[in-house]
């Protein structure tokens, strides 16, 4: 059964410090830092990619847009990625979001698994 996966990044800094994401891709081609939970899996892909939705973040409504675009196109997401990016908004640029309650909120709001990072570079 295919997996699929969406990633959610910090609107400030993509494409300041990391141009189109270029890290999560290959990352995830990689199976490096958080995708390495998917190593022994061929059948998972990245469905859509996102942007936390600005300070002080829309992350709740910006999911309920991506799902139901994701529906609509007859595709669902089983895992949601905050990418390291928002790892390091939060870590060191004063950004508001929390992401452990986020994760919180969008696995049980939503019933989807949610990884905090994408990568270690």
């Amino acid at each position: 059964m295919s997996k699929s996966i969406a990633i959610f990044s910090c609107k400030k800094i993509r494409d300041v410090n990391c141009i189109a994401c270029i890290k999560c891709f290959k990352a995830f081609s990689d199976r490096a830092g958080e995708f390495e939970r998917y190593l022994d899996e061929d059948d998972v892909e990245i469905v859509a990619m996102s942007h936390c939705g600005d300070c002080p973040g829309l992350l709740i409504p910006r999911t309920v847009l991506l799902l139901e675009n994701l529906r609509a196109q007859g595709r669902e997401v089983d895992t949601i990625h905050f990418g390291t990016c928002l790892v390091k908004a939060t870590e060191t640029a004063a950004c508001p979001i929390n992401l452990e309650k986020m994760k919180n909120i969008l696995e049980t709001k939503f019933n989807k698994k949610v990884v905090i990072g994408t990568h270690n570079y």
